[in-house]
């Protein structure tokens, strides 16, 4: 069996396929699956372990949805939705049930607070910060048993960091870092929509952008001033009629077409796209070869 496949097996047992409305509705649902004594618990599990029986891990999943639940909601504190936490803890059970042996001896709930648990924990930390908190093992220890441990919001003092650390088994360099980590936010790289003037800056603000280099930057404005100087100086060099006919067609916002400066002029549209061209000719011979 696989989570996905005991997954199914519960929701379909307990009414779930299709959505419920709410999370309140899942619980009010879940509070009335009755409980398993030992008894029942051992004959469902060794039907499961004996004969694959998807009947029975349907059965001791449904029977223990409330205590997932009930794990989960010490997890509130983190600011994750509950009902994504409960998911997570059911997957945990789901495992949980694949893997119990009944002949051990010891009750299903006591051996899958750890597997519900793990799954919880490995949600938090996938999403209680975009950059990661904890990556290795004792990292992850560190941060729920320091969450668990701190008696408030404030920085611990020099003596209450000793006191962890010694509590912990680590030092308290490292008490220090996760606290470190606990207490940052995380910060949007690019800048809010509807930042103001104040808030409008963001890592993404002090990036150096592709073409920031100011030799580069010198460079293009110093061949964009002697380009326009020697085209000024080009176009001064046509006549009044030539210059006037580029002006009019290129260099205004409000473009002439060639009938529109043919009847201004008085000559035909074919005699001013001549001039025109002609003068395109001109200014080219006249601005200097590029470098």
């Amino acid at each position: 069996m696989n989570a996905q496949t005991a997954l199914i097996a519960a929701q379909a047992g307990l009414g779930l396929a299709g959505p419920i409305g709410s999370f309140d509705a899942y619980l009010e649902r879940v509070s009335r699956i009755p409980v398993l004594d030992r008894e029942q618990e051992q004959k469902l599990a060794q039907r499961f372990r004996r004969d694959n029986d998807l009947e029975a891990a349907r059965e001791l999943v449904l029977s223990h949805l409330r205590f997932v639940v009930h794990i989960a909601r010490g997890y509130a504190g983190y600011g994750l939705p509950m009902n994504d936490l409960v998911q997570e803890g059911n997957i945990g059970l789901m495992k949980a049930v694949k893997r119990f042996d009944p002949t051990v001896g010891v009750r299903l709930v006591s051996f899958g607070v750890h597997w519900i648990r793990a799954e919880i924990h490995e949600y938090v930390l996938r999403n209680w910060r975009l950059v990661k908190v904890a990556t290795t093992k004792a990292q992850r220890k560190l941060f729920f048993n320091l969450r668990r441990l701190k008696p408030n919001l404030s920085w611990l003092s020099a003596e209450e960091t000793r006191a962890v650390a010694k509590d912990l088994g680590v030092s308290p360099a490292e008490v220090t870092e996760m606290e470190r980590r606990l207490s940052a936010r995380d910060l949007s790289f690019d800048i809010a929509p509807d930042a103001d003037d104040e808030e409008g800056y963001g890592p993404a603000s002090y990036l150096p952008a592709a073409d920031a280099d100011p030799a580069e930057q010198v460079e293009a404005e110093e061949w964009t001033a002697s380009s326009s100087q020697n085209l000024s100086a080009a176009m001064e060099r046509l006549d009044d009629r030539s210059r006037a006919i580029l002006q009019r067609r290129w260099m205004s916002d409000d473009k002439a077409t060639l009938h529109e400066l043919a009847a201004e002029f008085g000559v035909s549209a074919e005699r001013i796209r001549q001039i025109e061209a002609g003068a395109m000719s001109k200014l080219r011979g006249l601005l200097p070869a590029p470098a």
